[in-house]
């Protein structure tokens, strides 16, 4: 049996310009600073270390900020459950041909590894109904860096189904170089996937296992 892990962002689906101004909202509304998300590459972190980095950045303290995640998790989570448009949203390719074929066997469990704070993550997912394939998974909930995250995806898989996977019965699916690190940090096997914004050669020169085009080509490995 193995156990498969997806990142959301850049590897499932795409939401588009639309969530920066909405996270930026929310850091204005609970911390009272503006922040300059515009130029903060996001891709691959957690939206705990995106909050403590931009806050920090904008004059608070480390201690300052960690106070008030919780706080900053349910207001952005409020503005993407309203906001959210699946209209300027993109399900990339491959994904729900994949996500069917290995939804469907007995031999693969699904869960997720992803950055975003669970709220956040399953509205994303709940734009295209992908929310039915992942019971489970570790999330900006559980840990502010992502190498924080798989041990706590494997524990949850473990609670799930009754057993405990091994490293090399384990894949990560993503499409940065902090997904490749998270994964080659805890023994993982790691499927890297050029639809974000990292090319495949990065990805390959960085310890992907193996980097695909795009999701159609993961019933080959």
């Amino acid at each position: 049996m193995r156990l498969i892990l997806f990142d959301i962002d850049g590897t499932l689906l795409e939401c588009g310009p639309q969530v920066r101004p909405l996270f930026a909202e929310a850091a204005a509304e609970v911390f009272g600073r503006n922040i300059n998300i515009d130029r903060y590459d996001l891709a691959g972190r957690t939206d705990p270390r995106i909050t403590l980095d931009l806050l920090t950045e904008a004059g608070l303290t480390e201690e300052e900020v960690r106070a008030r995640l919780p706080e900053m998790r349910a207001m952005y989570a409020g503005k993407l459950e309203k906001a959210l448009d699946r209209q300027h949203m993109r399900l990339l390719p491959g994904v729900a041909e994949a996500l069917e074929t290995l939804g469907r066997r007995k031999d693969v469990v699904l869960g997720l590894v992803t950055g975003n704070w669970e709220p956040g993550a399953r509205t994303k997912l709940s734009r295209f109904d992908l929310n039915r394939y992942f019971d489970f998974g570790a999330f900006g909930c559980d840990g502010v860096d992502r190498t924080d995250l798989p041990p706590v995806a494997l524990e949850r898989a473990e609670q799930r189904m009754g057993r405990r996977f091994r490293p090399e019965e384990t894949l990560i699916v993503g499409d940065t170089l902090h997904d490749v690190a998270c994964a080659r940090a805890h023994g993982i096997p790691v499927l890297a996937v050029a639809t974000g914004r990292t090319t495949a050669e990065t990805l390959r020169e960085g310890g992907a296992d193996r980097v695909v085009a795009d999701l159609t080509e993961i019933a080959d490995w």
